[in-house]
């Protein structure tokens, strides 16, 4: 099921910026899109390989990484488990987990902060259960995500992504690395307080002087929106034909506008953004999108 990737390169006409282009990742599956197809390429390998049957993983109620966990299980042959943090609701994400298979168990927040505790409560005398942590941070995430620098120019002189966790942006460093390529990594992280993500990055690869964090488009914090972003989403759709979400590459292409606009970088630059996909996230941001149309 990882065999193949559609994922292509798209020339955006901006009104600020020459050549910049949007790696599509979005398009590789609806359900396992974007870096978490690439996070999950070779967990579920190690899962096979170790002769686990059953995936165990961790998220938030509209969290697209279980949507994809689900899915991926679902059509590789494994059970999965979500351990769910929050009280118990129900919406759209935890449907779509529900129909591939997932089963849920919600957890309190104090509890929700230890996972391995409580993978080992639950799961820990199971042969077959596979721990994934949550967003599926992992060296093997990180393996998968650093290919997506091979399916890139090597002419590209900036490569921008969004961040929650740091793997993603850690596997791209690493994939730039490796390829000795002279291109600049800007990460904007999605949370307050965004500088730690260079500390996550390297637990898994050198980071050095190619990297450029862009802390101040978190717009509140993890999931959290302001008018002007959802506005900017909106205009960006209509304008290029290309969906965004609201919590993550919504406001990294947010942080591109802005930067050129700002004259920070070069208009003239190669400059890719990687689409990470999870535009299931739309559906959480239901109600406050629609108030831009009434």
């Amino acid at each position: 099921m990882f065999d193949q990737v559609y994922s292509p390169l798209q020339k955006i006409e901006h009104p600020l910026l020459t050549n910049f282009y949007v790696k599509r990742d979005d398009l590789i599956d609806p359900y396992i899109s974007g870096n978490k197809w690439r996070k999950l390429k070779y967990l579920l390998k190690s899962a096979a390989e170790a002769g686990k049957t059953h995936l165990v993983t961790f998220g938030g109620a509209f969290s697209n990484h279980l949507v994809a966990t689900a899915s991926a299980a679902a059509r590789a042959g494994f059970q999965s488990t979500a351990f769910v943090r929050g009280e118990p609701v129900e919406n759209q994400m935890l449907l779509l987990c529900r129909l591939y298979g997932m089963h849920l168990i919600f957890t309190d927040r104090e509890s929700y902060k230890d996972k391995r505790v409580l993978f080992d409560q639950h799961f820990g005398a199971s042969a077959s259960a596979f721990f994934i942590d949550e967003g599926g941070a992992s060296a093997e995430a990180v393996k998968g995500c650093a290919e997506i620098i091979d399916e890139l120019p090597d002419d590209m002189d900036l490569l921008f992504c969004a961040a929650g966790t740091g793997t993603t942006a850690a596997g791209l460093m690493q994939g730039i690395l490796e390829r000795q390529l002279h291109c600049e990594l800007h990460v904007v992280p999605v949370l307050k307080g965004g500088a730690f993500i260079k500390d996550e990055m390297s637990a898994h690869v050198k980071v050095d002087q190619q990297l450029h964090l862009h802390t101040e488009y978190h717009f509140g914090g993890y999931a959290k929106t302001q008018p002007a972003l959802l506005t900017f989403m909106a205009q960006f759709a209509s304008s290029y034909g290309l969906l965004s979400d609201p919590v993550y590459t919504a406001k990294l292409f947010f942080a591109i506008h802005d930067l050129a606009e700002k004259q920070e970088i070069d208009k003239d630059a190669k400059i890719v953004a990687l689409h990470t996909g999870g535009l299931l996230g739309i559906l959480g941001m239901q109600e406050k999108l629609s108030k831009l149309f009434t």
